[in-house]
């Protein structure tokens, strides 16, 4: 008997009528009002560690290939525009939150770079930190991380 899902089980669909997909705003719903607003700290400690375990199940050995995932699974479209040994930015197009009112100084895509922070690790085996760095919601052109990589 199966004991944990993988990333393998989530592809399993048996929904003949309503198929894979789910609407954004359910989506939208379920991290904004569900979890960033009803969890102390806006949920923060929960999505970083639900991110983090998504990020290390993913089927990904290289940063091509998570940021071809984001891209496939929806979550945005990301593009690297710094690298260094130590240090990557990463900007998110057409993020989920895109479209959503500006709330000035809020930051709520920690989910996200949570599962990027899994997935480096993952392939890295460093010790690797993401910090959102800007965000639509904050009234930023895109969403944007800065990776470290600690070695």
């Amino acid at each position: 008997m199966k004991e944990a899902f993988t990333y393998e089980d989530m592809k399993l669909i048996g929904r003949e009528k309503l198929g894979n997909q789910v609407p954004l705003e359910l989506f939208r719903t379920i991290r904004l009002i569900g979890l960033h607003q009803a969890l102390p700290m806006g949920g923060k400690g929960t999505t970083v560690t639900i991110g983090r375990k998504i990020g290390e199940s993913l089927p990904v050995s290289t940063l091509e290939d998570i940021l071809a995932l984001f891209e496939e699974l929806q979550i945005g479209i990301p593009k690297i525009v710094y690298q260094d040994e130590h240090k990557l930015r990463i900007v998110v197009e057409e993020c989920f939150c895109k479209g959503l009112p500006v709330m000035e100084g809020k930051m709520v895509c920690d989910l996200e770079g949570a599962i990027l922070e899994g997935a480096l690790h993952k392939i890295s085996k460093d010790k690797v930190a993401v910090r959102e760095v800007k965000c639509n919601v904050s009234g930023d052109e895109h969403c944007e991380y800065e990776v470290r990589y600690m070695r």
